[in-house]
């Protein structure tokens, strides 16, 4: 289990939130969208393989790389959420239906 702190920018992993800022960034500036199948060679890991970053279209998806709690993933959304809450290149970070965390820059 990843030790996933109560605070807005500690959810286990500080390389998390410095990945998923790049694809916001690129997704703002450089990137128009990283195509209906996402930018699969575009995927990062921590340095620790705990978490995946996968970039989709204009969506940044974060899993968890293990089998998660749903506590864990619901303070990984929190931290997120709280993370980009003041951004407006980000509409919404939300939980998707197979349980991972999507980063929302469509506007």
């Amino acid at each position: 289990m990843i030790p996933i702190k109560e605070g807005p920018s500690d959810i286990g992993s500080d390389r998390v939130h410095e990945i998923t800022d790049e694809f916001v960034e690129e997704l703002h500036t450089d990137v128009e969208s990283y195509g209906l199948l996402g930018g699969v060679d575009d995927t990062e890991y921590t340095d620790d393989g705990a978490f995946r970053v996968l970039p989709m279209g204009r969506l940044v998806n974060v899993k968890i790389e293990h089998e998660a709690t749903d506590e864990e993933y619901e303070a990984l959304r929190a931290a997120l959420e709280s993370h980009y809450a003041d951004d407006e290149r980000v509409t919404e970070v939300y939980r998707c239906r197979a349980g991972t965390i999507m980063i929302d820059c469509r506007h």
